[in-house]
């Protein structure tokens, strides 16, 4: 789908509640698969990639009824060892989340099988999860250290394992293979990553514990009973809002609030650094929903300046990258990032994507191989035809920049966002 935007003159007012936050989704529902009994999940989010996970989890024999209006998912777990030898590959789409975790479960559940995905999935590396699978005696090929993997049947073993890099999918693959492992399994890691999985897993009656001595990861002890089933309601996903953050915080006028975002700190890298660049962001009203805080987000339209991120920051928001660079090609003076070599390993380059996509734009921008110079005037003049390179939040990045934009901006393959936030056009009347 091609999608051509003009300029917006009226600001954005009024407040919205997002469906479940991503990852959350796809925890709770691969980890109900692996519990004993039924579980019900709320504001559970329908996109492209979790339905990614329902059909692959369909083919290992799991049961689920899905109220798609009402956002609402029950799954009937089988346990850890319960999934059913799969007829054909099982087929992840587009989803490397759905890949990783699958990975470890069905290593878990000692159940032959073969993941796959789209063209764009099987280039994505995946040696990271392949070869610690390995070292805990998992039976797994892969085809030049990218998908399709094929699993055998194979014991699992006690494992101390640390990562190269830090990253919430390949530690949640490993606590999940852990939990079918003849002994411990300590997953350290070089600086802070999302905790999903260590709290959801740990309210389902797993063992994980933090490193000792203190440092950033976790340690998973076999299952000793079956996990237990879910009955929570998801709280909405920060990546997602980001996009609406930018959006009203570069529309003059706005004021806008986000209700019940997840604001768990593994995840709230993008809020410090739109704050560090003069956005105007309230957390209001803070709880806790499925064992993670929440709050509500308040963002007026504010004047942005330049700032700098590397570091720890940099892992904290790593899915927001490519809203942040609208807002700082909206900003004046330089913004640069180091340390985020990782962006070129997401569903596309989105550091090349993105930068290629604001030159076009007419944004002074500047690659380094872990990031990049943006050297914001505070105007985006537009006035090109852009690619989303099939990458979901380069597509609604593109959407927020031909917002402000001087010309109209066109979208090759804007559709492709209905991957994670299917609501975009309709919330920002596109």
């Amino acid at each position: 789908m091609t999608k051509t935007i003009t300029r917006r003159d009226a600001p954005l007012v009024g407040a919205y509640r997002p469906e479940g936050d991503k990852s959350l989704s796809h925890r709770a529902l691969l980890f109900a698969a692996l519990a004993e009994g039924e579980s019900v999940i709320r504001r559970f989010l329908v996109g492209g990639v979790t339905r990614a996970m329902l059909r692959c989890l369909r083919q290992l024999g799991v049961r689920w009824e899905l109220d798609e209006e009402a956002h609402l998912l029950r799954v009937r777990g089988v346990g850890l060892r319960g999934f059913a030898p799969p007829a054909e590959p099982l087929d992840c789409g587009n989803s490397a989340t759905t890949l990783r975790l699958l990975a470890g479960a069905v290593a878990a559940a000692g159940v032959p099988c073969v993941l796959t995905g789209s063209e764009g999935l099987r280039k994505r590396p995946m040696d990271r999860i392949v070869e610690p699978l390995r070292l805990m005696g998992a039976d797994v090929r892969a085809e030049d250290g990218r998908a399709p993997l094929t699993f055998r049947p194979a014991p699992l073993h006690a494992l101390a394992y640390a990562l190269p890099v830090a990253s919430a999918q390949v530690k949640s693959c490993l606590l999940l293979a852990a939990l079918a492992a003849d002994g411990p399994c300590a997953i350290s890691e070089p600086g802070p990553s999302r905790d999903h999985t260590e709290r959801m897993l740990a309210a389902m009656g797993a063992s994980i514990r933090p490193l000792d001595p203190p440092a950033h990861g976790a340690v998973a002890l076999p299952l000793a009973a079956p996990l237990r089933p879910l009955d929570v309601e998801l709280p909405g996903d920060i990546s997602s809002a980001a996009f609406l953050l930018v959006a009203a915080t570069i529309l003059p006028g706005s004021d806008f609030t986000l209700s019940r975002i997840g604001v768990n700190p593994t995840r709230t890298g993008i809020l410090d650094a739109l704050r560090a660049m003069g956005a105007s962001i309230d957390a209001l009203d803070a709880g806790v929903l499925a064992g993670e805080p929440v709050a509500d987000l308040r963002v007026r339209a504010a004047a942005l300046a330049g700032t700098e991120v590397r570091g720890e920051l940099v892992v904290r928001m790593i899915d927001e990258f490519p809203a942040f660079m609208v807002a700082a090609a909206c900003a004046r003076g330089e913004t640069v990032v180091r340390d985020a070599a990782e962006l070129r390993a997401k569903e596309s380059d989105r550091i090349a994507g993105m930068a290629a996509a604001l030159r076009a734009l007419g944004v002074d921008v500047e690659e380094y191989p872990d990031g990049f110079r943006i050297r914001g005037t505070g105007r985006i003049p537009g006035g090109a035809e852009l690619d989303a390179r099939g990458d979901h939040r380069v597509a609604m990045s593109l959407a927020l920049a031909a917002l402000v934009a001087e010309r109209p901006v066109t979208i090759r393959g804007f559709d492709i966002l209905s991957e994670s936030f299917p609501e975009f056009p309709r919330v920002l009347a596109l």
